[in-house]
């Protein structure tokens, strides 16, 4: 195995893995005190070489990397691809492609949701991982053996969990199920972090047009200083801070200070200044300037009953198909459907519809019906449907 650290080094491996249909990749990073993740390592193995990347060492550039990534001859096989692909997002501006994500195909073939990495090295490759490395400094140099040694085992692993995940996937014919998730991965918009968006993480109080509009406005205020100065959020603003702050509506800095959360967060005065002039701004807008708010979350109280048995429905689908229900439909899917047959959901499209969705539109018309024998959960067909109410 051998550490790259010269450019020319790089360029020659590339050049080598590009040979190949496929490469397994992974990385080292640290972003505990920055916004963007910074790249520290990165993992590749071809059928017959692996080597890891320090992207930290002194000079090296990493254009003959971006351009693997970019070979589209070549696909590049991840596990939960995620966190890795936005590194190489931020780094290059593009996804790598083509993407094979191991994780998505071990929930197309039953292996439950989100399965961790260990789990397929034990089932599959039938090895083990030594762990003990996963919280250790990247950034440190130099990298001990034992560091090497471990996120090598990373990218080793995989090219035997993807070859098996493959042909299962072509056996059973659901290469086609990867496709959608695929194609959320290959776009780049998932990556991008866009300070007007910023708001649709947090968890809002109250739909009010003037509480919204706070929400929003400082929401993108605290994303584009992080985003600028490459430190998390939090350090900028917490979010109890800031949704405290907006349903108050201070109007100077001091009454900005004296909140409770804003003590324990320590904004200093400059920023508590800052802040009251985001909330001016919107204080200045007129009624119909002010954004519109989101709808309320889909309601449950009516459609409590009905869920539950979409659940169940659910479970009993991915379990006789061997598939994770993850993959299939979300509890938001569920709440969907439960209160509109034409609800905008995967699960009403595809092959979800034919495993899962028309089943769910069957039980909610009264056509299907749930019924125990001891712990067994069986669907029945109704001569006499009626509507779950």
């Amino acid at each position: 195995m051998i550490v790259i650290t010269k450019t020319a080094d790089l360029a020659r491996f590339c050049k080598r893995a590009a040979a190949f249909p496929y490469v397994t990749i992974d990385t080292e990073f640290i972003r505990e005190k920055t916004y963007w993740p910074r790249l520290c390592l990165v993992q590749i193995a071809t059928r017959d070489e692996v080597t890891a990347i320090d992207t930290l060492a002194s000079g090296i550039e990493l254009a003959p990397l971006f351009e693997l990534l970019a070979n589209t001859n070549v696909l590049k096989v991840f596990h939960a691809a995620r966190q890795d692909v936005e590194i190489f997002v931020h780094l290059t501006g593009k996804v790598p492609t083509p993407i094979f994500d191991t994780q998505v195909a071990a929930m197309a073939c039953g292996y439950g949701d989100s399965v961790a990495y260990e789990r397929l090295v034990r089932d599959i490759a039938k090895e083990s991982i030594d762990k003990t490395m996963r919280f250790t400094d990247w950034a440190k140099r130099p990298l001990a053996k034992q560091q090497i040694d471990y996120a090598i085992g990373d990218v080793t692993h995989l090219r035997k969990i993807y070859e098996q995940l493959e042909k299962r996937l072509e056996e059973t014919d659901r290469a086609e199920w990867l496709a959608e998730e695929v194609e959320i991965l290959t776009d780049t918009a998932t990556y991008l972090i866009r300070p007007e968006d910023a708001w649709k993480r947090l968890k809002i109080r109250s739909r009010k047009p003037r509480y919204f509009a706070n929400i929003k406005a400082l929401a993108d205020w605290r994303e584009t200083l992080a985003q600028h100065n490459d430190i998390p959020r939090s350090r900028v603003l917490k979010d109890e801070s800031l949704t405290e702050i907006c349903a108050h509506g201070p109007k100077s800095a001091d009454d900005l200070l004296k909140l409770r959360a804003v003590k324990r967060d320590r904004v200093s005065n400059d920023r508590a200044r800052s802040i009251i002039e985001v909330l001016n701004e919107v204080r200045a807008m007129k009624s119909h300037e002010l954004p519109e708010a989101p709808p309320e979350p889909l309601g449950k109280s009516n459609n409590g009953p009905s869920i539950e048995l979409l659940k169940v429905l659910l479970k009993l689908k991915c379990d006789m198909h061997q598939v994770a229900q993850k993959l299939v439909a979300s509890s938001a899917d569920l709440e969907a459907i439960a209160a509109d047959d034409y609800a905008n959901v995967r699960a009403l499209s595809g092959w979800r519809r034919d495993l899962f969705g028309e089943d769910a539109l069957r039980l909610k018309r009264g056509e299907l019906a749930l019924t125990a024998e001891g712990p067994q959960i069986n669907v029945i067909e109704i001569k006499d449907p009626t509507p779950l109410q």
